[in-house]
């Protein structure tokens, strides 16, 4: 530095700050020997604060605004440097700017799978990954606990430590949710909502807070992807025959693709194959599906069988019966029957179901001397 920049540096009279690097939280204001001129000129844009530092301790913290820099407007700084009266030698302090707008497009993902429990496939693994906002709502309490003394503090320096912080809130928020893995876009938003929340109150303490949280997706391993795939496909081929003709075309389809004869003559066959089969289902009427019987189908009915005798209607009597009633003498050749698909009531004897009923009974005792 030359004698010009050191006669310079110790009259300073702007202050102020224009970023273009769009990813710096704090830059220190440049100055030779940190001397800065009484009743220099501060300006503070929106979405930027200025903290002032003497000796290692914060002196003042300006919002957006334009200020004259001497012992009224700087009551602290003043009252650290025991200044009671005004004067317009420099003073010595290092001046941090701090940006407080919404640092957006800052990326996250996990590097390992995490592991949660699903409802429905068990343990599976999970990636996940996104973007967020971060930004500054503490500027002093920033300077002491992430940027300390660096003269440009950037969001790469903290990026990773955050990025371990939403790994470490990640799993227990997939966990908590309850919701399966295949319904886990639909409360993609919610989720976040609630890791950004977690975050924040940790993050507050040191200055800063997550704005905004977004879950871009959420992926399985390549061979669960590739199980859910077979699922999907037998969903829409709707039944396993189906499903054999989706695969057998799928074959066909790879071996029309190779050039050579066996290839060629593969996807005939199998074209001819297919054709018979869907000509035969074609030609086949649709019979429903018939489970096997567990057991013995149940007995037929018995015919029920009634009586006219003495003038009055007697039954019902199943076939077995009737024997009973013949011994008692209630049923003879002579009495009226009549069952369920006779049209009119008949003799017992014109009936031939009930012949050989009358064939077992055995004739009367001859008459006794």
């Amino acid at each position: 530095m030359g004698l010009f920049d050191k006669i310079r540096g110790e009259f300073i009279d702007i202050i102020d700050w224009t970023d273009d690097s769009r990813d710096t939280i704090v830059w220190r204001f440049p100055r030779h020997e940190n001397e800065i001129k009484m009743g220099a000129k501060l300006t503070v844009r929106e979405s930027q604060a200025a903290v002032f530092v003497n000796e290692g301790q914060v002196a003042d913290a300006f919002p957006p605004g334009m200020y004259t820099l001497d012992t009224q407007n700087m009551p602290v700084l003043s009252t650290i440097k025991g200044w009671k009266y005004g004067f317009n030698s420099p003073f010595k302090a290092e001046v941090y700017f701090v940006n407080t707008r919404q640092f957006t497009d800052l990326k996250w993902g996990t590097q390992n799978p995490v592991i949660v429990r699903d409802p429905e496939f068990g343990m599976v693994r999970l990636r996940a990954f996104g973007g967020y906002a971060l930004r500054v709502i503490e500027p002093v309490a920033l300077l002491r606990e992430l940027a300390g003394t660096d003269p440009a503090f950037r969001t790469e320096e903290v990026s990773e430590h955050l990025r371990q912080m939403i790994i470490g809130k990640l799993g227990p928020a997939l966990a908590a949710s309850g919701v399966p893995m295949l319904d886990l876009v639909t409360q993609q938003g919610q989720i976040g909502e609630r890791i950004a929340n977690a975050l924040n109150l940790e993050l507050r303490p040191l200055g800063i807070e997550i704005s905004r949280f977004i879950i871009e997706n959420v992926s399985v391993p390549p061979e669960v992807e590739a199980m859910i795939d077979k699922r999907t496909q037998m969903g829409i081929a709707g039944d396993l025959n189906q499903y054999s003709q989706f695969q057998a075309a799928n074959a066909m389809e790879k071996a029309a693709q190779n050039d050579g004869g066996a290839g060629a003559g593969m996807g005939m066959g199998m074209g001819m194959a297919l054709g018979q089969q869907a000509a035969a289902a074609a030609h086949q009427p649709a019979q429903p599906q018939q489970s096997a019987p567990a057991g013995p189908p149940p007995l037929p009915p018995q015919d029920q069988w009634y009586l006219g005798a003495n003038g009055q209607q007697l039954g019902p009597f199943d076939f077995s019966a009737l024997g009973q009633q013949i011994s008692s003498g209630t049923l003879t050749a002579d009495t009226l029957v009549w069952k369920q698909g006779m049209p009119s009531w008949t003799a017992a004897r014109q009936v031939p179901e009930l012949n050989s009923l009358f064939g077992q009974v055995p004739p009367p005792l001859p008459p006794q001397a």
